[in-house]
C-alpha cells in the first residue's frame, strides 16, 4: 500500500481499525474531535477501551510513538504518557497489529517500534509479530 500523505496513512489506519474491531464483535465509537489521545473507543460485553491508531508506509515499518507538529516538526508528547488501552498499527503490506499499551510500558520501549511479521533475527527488541491480527 502506498501512502502519498500522512493524511492517507491516518485514514487507512483508522479504517482498518474500525474494520478489525467491528468484525470481531466490538461496538466501535469514533470521537467527535481529535484532541484526545485515543482515536477510537471500543466496547464489548460492557467493557469500554480506548485505541490509538497508527499506520506506516516506511520501508523499515517503523511506528513512532511520539507526536510531533508545528513548522519544525518538534516532539510535543509521547503516547505512553497517556492512558490508552491499545495501539492499533497498520503497515504498508496491510498487516495489522493490536498491541496492549501495558505491554509496551512493561517492555520499556523507546520512542518507536518496528512492525515485524516474524521474530527478529537476533531475538531482541519488542516482538511485534506476537500481536499480529487479521480480519
Amino acid at each position: 500500500m502506498i501512502f502519498e500523505t500522512n493524511r492517507d496513512k491516518g485514514r487507512a489506519g483508522m479504517a482498518m481499525a474500525v474494520a478489525y474491531f467491528g468484525a470481531n464483535g466490538y461496538t466501535v465509537n469514533i470521537p467527535m474531535n481529535d484532541t484526545q489521545w485515543y482515536d477510537l473507543v471500543i466496547e464489548k460485553d460492557g467493557i469500554f477501551q480506548t485505541v490509538q491508531c497508527k499506520a506506516t508506509g516506511s520501508n523499515n515499518n517503523a511506528i513512532s510513538l511520539r507526536s510531533t507538529g508545528g513548522t519544525k516538526g518538534a516532539e510535543y508528547d509521547y503516547l505512553l504518557n497517556h492512558n490508552v488501552d491499545y495501539l492499533f498499527c497498520l503497515d504498508g503490506q496491510m498487516n495489522m497489529y493490536v498491541i496492549p499499551t501495558q505491554d509496551l510500558k512493561a517492555f520499556g520501549v523507546g520512542k518507536q517500534i518496528t512492525l515485524r511479521t516474524e521474530k527478529s533475527a537476533n531475538g531482541q527488541g519488542f516482538q511485534t509479530y506476537l500481536y499480529k491480527v487479521s480480519l
